[in-house]
């Protein structure tokens, strides 16, 4: 995957309206109204927020005579996982030599309540 592409899917996942758009997506394709009912905020606002997730290619839309409907494309959404499984390494050790740390202070303050 290209990296702008990769940081056009990052963006579009920044912000927290276009992941509730991306999460009610994932039970079905829907319209900009259907997709705006829970929102606070403009049709044209969400149609603004569909336009930078289908620019990122998570979504697609199609027009049926007047209704368009938006469809959850969840490719990017794997490629996107891909990179960042690159660094589920690092993380998983990060978080034993962090558990081991830990390990070593509990127990270090247990044999000084035992000591003392």
């Amino acid at each position: 995957m290209a990296a702008d592409q990769l940081s056009m899917i990052f963006a579009a996942l920044a912000d927290p309206t276009r992941r509730a758009i991306l999460a009610r997506l994932a039970s079905g394709d829907a319209t900009v109204s259907e997709l705006a009912e829970p929102f606070e905020i403009s049709l044209p606002a969400i149609s603004r927020h569909l336009k930078v997730l289908e620019a990122a290619g998570l979504i697609s839309r199609s027009r049926s005579a007047q209704w368009r409907s938006s469809r959850l494309e969840a490719g990017p959404l794997r490629e996107a996982t891909q990179w960042m499984d690159t660094y589920r390494g690092f993380w998983d050790s990060s978080f034993d030599r962090l558990d081991a740390h830990l390990k070593r202070i509990q127990s270090q303050e247990t044999e000084d309540e035992s000591n003392g």
